[in-house]
């Protein structure tokens, strides 16, 4: 349950504020010496300021990949090539864009929480288990399936929590 908690978490940080942050390139991966590599262990990845990420490739040959692949990401980003940086201005975000991404947080969250509801039932599934197999009792049963219901909950309120402050995060102006 707490895998799955963390892995949206980290999937709504992708998801940009406005505010430039290195993290928003950790999905892309280039292929450097034939196999897939992440851009940030072949380049360094700064914030310049709160518009725009500079990258500095360490081998510069792979410039031109790097930025193919910051094209084909979908992040909806256009980087600009000067010399050995590459720049990555982000644009303001759109009242409709805004409204967009949370539609898709909405939809993140939903499947997190699906998630976490399959893990219960797998915990409940293996709690019936032990009581058809007479290694615990009903009384056990009842306690244990109580306890993997209060972890449940506690971990949509988490996703719930998280959903709710990236909302705040993107409709600020």
């Amino acid at each position: 349950m707490h895998k799955c908690t963390e892995v949206f978490r980290s999937n709504i940080k992708k998801i940009r504020t406005g505010c430039a942050h290195p993290n928003l390139l950790d999905s892309i991966s280039i292929e450097y010496y034939g196999s897939s590599t992440p851009l940030n262990q072949i380049a360094s990845i700064i914030a310049e300021d709160s518009r725009t990420l500079a990258i500095t490739v360490f081998d510069h040959s792979y410039s031109a990949a790097v930025e193919k692949a910051i094209i084909k990401s979908n992040l909806g980003l256009n980087p600009i090539s000067a010399g050995k940086v590459i720049r990555i201005p982000l644009p303001p975000l759109t009242e409709e864009r805004r409204k967009e991404l949370i539609k898709l947080i909405r939809v993140e969250a939903e499947q997190s929480k699906v998630s976490v509801r399959n893990v219960r039932r797998d915990c409940n599934d293996k709690v019936k288990n032990l009581l058809k197999d007479k290694k615990i009792n009903e009384d056990e049963e009842h306690k244990l399936q109580d306890e993997v219901q209060k972890m449940t909950n506690s971990m949509i309120k988490n996703i719930d929590n998280a959903l709710s402050d990236k909302e705040k995060d993107l409709m600020k102006i």
